[in-house]
């Protein structure tokens, strides 16, 4: 018998509250850009808050702003940006009629570029570091 809460992700999550710019698709084919805020993030996806409701499967443009050192740590703050594509793998609630003031969005990238994947793999590290 399997224990049923077995963690699968091949990427450790942590959580980090950060600036997400997204380009939110609309109806008509245009986009909207929006600012959201991260609830966690790994190598392969992040965890966010929208006050919209954003269909699975929906293609996602994003820039996440990334702090790269400790800001309790002597020297300087430094910051890097990691644009990423990614595809909605799960809303909650998933009642895109539930009224609620907000949604959390599951997003499991298929595209960062090169810098900003490094950038992400510091970010992330620092964060496990301090824990």
């Amino acid at each position: 018998m399997s224990d049923g809460n077995i963690e699968r992700r091949r990427a450790q999550r942590v959580d980090a509250t950060l600036t997400l710019k997204v380009q939110v698709p609309l109806a008509d084919g245009s986009s909207r850009p929006a600012t959201m805020e991260t609830l966690n993030i790994s190598s392969s996806g992040v965890y966010f808050r929208s006050d919209h409701f954003i269909e699975p499967m929906t293609k996602l443009n994003m820039v996440l702003e990334l702090p790269l050192t400790d800001p309790d740590a002597e020297g300087a703050e430094r910051y890097g940006s990691a644009n990423c594509e990614g595809i909605v793998v799960r809303v909650v609630p998933e009642d895109p009629e539930s009224v609620v003031d907000s949604r959390e969005i599951a997003v499991f990238f298929t595209h960062i570029d090169d810098q900003g994947r490094e950038f992400l793999k510091e970010h992330i590290a620092m964060l496990l570091n301090a824990s």
